[in-house]
C-alpha cells in the first residue's frame, strides 16, 4: 500500500472525453461518489444522453462549456449537509498525475461550492494515498497519461 502515489487534498484533473482540459477538484475521501458541476441539464431519455453546462474555472461564471455524455444511471445522493437529491450519473475517464481511468460522476449544481468537481473515495480506491496537509502533488493535468482500466467501480 505504501507504494501508491500521493495526492493532496486538491488537485488538477482532466476529463478529456468531456472536453475538459483542466479542472481543479477537491479530493474528498469523505464523499463516496465523485461530483461534477452542472449549471444546466438537458436529459434526452430516448437517446440516453445528457447535455449539460459547466463553469470549469473556480469563482467564474463567465466561462462556460457544454458537455454531452451517456447517462449511466440516476441515483439518490445525500450531500454533506444531509440533503437528498436525485442525480444523473455519467462515466468519464479522469486524468490525474500520469494515470487515466474511468470514474462515475454525478451531475449537480456546485456553483455555491468552492470546487467545481469533487473526486470521491470510490474513484480513488486503491490508486492513491491522500495527504490532507498537501495540495497539487500530482502537478498539472496531462492529456496523454498512462491508461489504467483496472479497479472498475
Amino acid at each position: 500500500m505504501n507504494d501508491l502515489p500521493m495526492l493532496g487534498w486538491r488537485e488538477w484533473v482532466a476529463l478529456p472525453e468531456l472536453g475538459i482540459k483542466r479542472i481543479k477538484c477537491k479530493v474528498d475521501t469523505g464523499a463516496r461518489t465523485s461530483a461534477l458541476h452542472a449549471f444546466f441539464l438537458e436529459a434526452d431519455r430516448e437517446r440516453n444522453l445528457v447535455r449539460f453546462g459547466i463553469h470549469p474555472l473556480q469563482n467564474r461564471s463567465d466561462v462556460e462549456q457544454t458537455c454531452v455524455a451517456t447517462i449511466l444511471d440516476e441515483r439518490l445522493v445525500t450531500d454533506s449537509g444531509g440533503h437528498r437529491e436525485k442525480r444523473i450519473v455519467i462515466e468519464s475517464t479522469v486524468v490525474l498525475a500520469s494515470a487515466a481511468w474511468p470514474i462515475e460522476l454525478t451531475l449537480t449544481d456546485r456553483d455555491a461550492m468552492r470546487f467545481r468537481m469533487l473526486l470521491g473515495r470510490t474513484a480513488l480506491n486503491q490508486r492513491f494515498i491522500v495527504n490532507p496537509a498537501a495540495s497539487y502533488l500530482a502537478g498539472k493535468a496531462s492529456q496523454k497519461p498512462k491508461t489504467s482500466r483496472g479497479h472498475k467501480q
